[in-house]
């Protein structure tokens, strides 16, 4: 792209949901289609997670994430789209007049980049330690889970031989297999959950294949070492016992949030529970011609929703390059009710089609094995249903679109509780 370019669709982030958006778009329409990303290589999260497990709902394989990543960038190269790395969008230069502009900044400069419409796609990020306010030492040898892969699939460095994980996600087990390949012990996975929240076959898996114990129903309360992490102390929520597992190594897991920095600059609203922006069924945000998709939406979910999602997000903004759409009018607000902690979309607009695989996804506090998910408006009890899923944190929660059936758009916000 040169300075002063215009695109029809500018996709900000090379993950999962940003190619794969951008490949549909490139492929199904004549729209031009500019992907900006500001890592040196495209393909998101995946291609640092060197083991199986990608692309199972979305391309109907079992692959590593590394392969899978690159399939995701040669589809949207292949279909038209223009992959750029390495290309940051600084801030928004935006008067209206001539569509959505944005400086970038990249490795021919900085220039103005218009479009007729945008796609949020910058992902989410876990918590460092820091952010956790964990006390303790401040050695050598604490990691996140993205840190991790980073030094051992991109960059082939040494990690340690003993190490604590803090979490017992999904994620929290890419990071035990991680952590083997470079030669270091698992000694526990650490959750303040009285179950893990990964999947039950994973679990038993887990812990018969790397011999690796999760301490449940605790926390770590300090890291400790010097010039390197000499160990963890771990707090029994129910006893206060306290005891120090000796580790060199502490991996930070899940507790995720939105990358939505250039959301809050271009004014977007975000929702309260996701921190991600407030989109409705089409990934539409309430900055006109500005839509979000993937795990900026909600963290996080795997990369293959994610991809899907984008997909889904992609159809939306054909539609609206073609001015079919449907309205922006009123919306209703969908408001979580606990145990639930977040739901999304965040609002439901009338008239547009369901949302990416029909699904209203939510987060929840504590483990329902059979849920009831009851809709309220206005005090009116819209749907009572029984799902065949628990719901389980640590994962996304997904509860049929068609419970919102009945909704009055003129009654009020509807609430979704278990």
């Amino acid at each position: 792209m040169s300075a002063g370019t215009d695109v029809d669709v500018a996709v900000i982030g090379a993950g999962p949901a940003g190619l794969a958006a951008a490949k549909e778009l490139a492929s199904r329409t004549s729209a031009r289609v500019a992907v900006l990303e500001r890592e040196p290589d495209a393909g998101g999260i995946p291609r640092h997670s060197d083991h199986l497990g990608y692309g199972l709902r979305d391309r109907r394989t079992f692959t590593s994430g590394p392969r899978y990543a690159r399939r995701l960038v040669n589809d949207a190269v292949a279909a038209g789209a223009e992959v750029l790395t390495r290309t940051m969008v600084t801030d928004w230069d935006d008067d209206g007049a001539d569509g959505i502009g944005m400086n970038v900044t990249g490795p021919a400069g900085r220039r103005r980049v218009r479009a007729r419409a945008v796609i949020l796609a910058t992902g989410a990020r876990e918590r460092p330690r820091p952010a956790r306010m964990i006390p303790g030492d401040r050695p050598a040898g604490v990691l996140t889970t993205g840190e991790l892969q980073n030094k051992v699939h991109l960059h082939h460095q040494e990690i340690g031989t003993r190490a604590v994980v803090v979490g017992a996600e999904l994620v929290s087990w890419s990071a035990v297999m991680t952590l083997r390949e470079a030669g270091c012990r698992t000694e526990a996975l650490v959750t303040h959950h009285p179950r893990p929240e990964s999947y039950g076959i994973v679990n038993v898996v887990g812990r018969v294949a790397f011999r690796t114990r999760v301490a449940v129903g605790s926390r770590v309360t300090r890291v400790l070492g010097r010039g390197r992490v000499s160990g963890v102390e771990i707090e029994d929520l129910g006893t206060g016992r306290r005891r120090v597992v000796a580790c060199d190594t502490v991996v930070f897991t899940g507790d995720w949030v939105p990358d939505h920095e250039l959301a809050r600059s271009a004014g977007i609203t975000l929702d309260r529970g996701t921190r991600g922006p407030l989109v409705d069924a089409a990934g539409r945000t309430d900055r006109p011609g500005i839509f979000a998709a993937g795990n900026l939406v909600h963290p996080v979910d795997t990369a293959d929703v994610a991809a899907l999602a984008g997909v889904h997000v992609a159809g939306s903004v054909a539609r609206h390059l073609a001015g079919s759409l449907g309205p922006e009018g009123p919306t209703v607000p969908l408001v979580a009710d606990e145990p639930i902690r977040w739901v999304s979309p965040g609002l439901h607009r009338p008239g547009l089609p369901a949302p990416a695989r029909a699904r209203i996804e939510a987060w929840v506090h504590e483990l329902v094995r059979v849920p009831r998910i009851t809709v309220t408006q206005d005090g009116r009890v819209l749907t009572r249903r029984r799902l065949p899923w628990p719901a389980a944190p640590g994962r996304v929660f997904r509860i049929p679109w068609d419970v919102l059936d009945g909704v009055d758009p003129a009654a009020g916000p509807v609430h979704l509780s278990l």
